[in-house]
């Protein structure tokens, strides 16, 4: 499978893009939409050029869920997925409670574990407890964007 047009809004809605490098609540320094590999300190990129890399990690990311998924998803599942495992890793995801339980076909149960992943660096942010609760809603079929 391969995002969606409305999983990429998602990830693009709470990752925000930043031209300049920054360092993110977890000390990351991050330019983008969220891109961490390589970055310097002083880097700038163009928009376009943000996009293009975006378009470029969500197939790795993409590709985790398929490879680690055995469970049918629908696409607003997977673009959950996809989102969450861009925030949060793929090495998280491959280790979690999220990911047995998915396997097993507890689809009723994946919500809560998406919502469980709401800190960086031991403190729970406002903004990823949103984000959570806006993957959560999107897994389920839900309508997410006005979080």
């Amino acid at each position: 499978m391969k995002i969606s047009e409305e999983g990429k809004c998602l990830i693009k809605k709470f990752e925000g893009c930043e031209l300049k490098a920054y360092r993110c609540p977890a000390g990351k320094l991050t330019i983008g939409f969220g891109h961490v590999k390589g970055v310097k300190e002083g880097d700038e990129w163009s928009q376009s050029h943000a996009e293009h890399m975006l378009d470029v990690e969500l197939e790795e990311y993409e590709g985790y869920v398929n490879d680690m998924v055995t469970a049918p998803l629908s696409q607003r599942q997977f673009d959950a997925l996809v989102a969450w495992i861009y925030n949060l890793g793929p090495s998280n995801f491959k280790k979690s409670t999220l990911l047995k339980v998915l396997n097993e076909e507890e689809y009723d149960q994946v919500p809560r574990e998406i919502r469980r992943w709401n800190k960086a660096n031991g403190k729970v942010l406002d903004g990823l407890i949103r984000r959570r609760e806006a993957e959560a809603r999107l897994f389920k079929g839900e309508e997410w964007i006005d979080i």
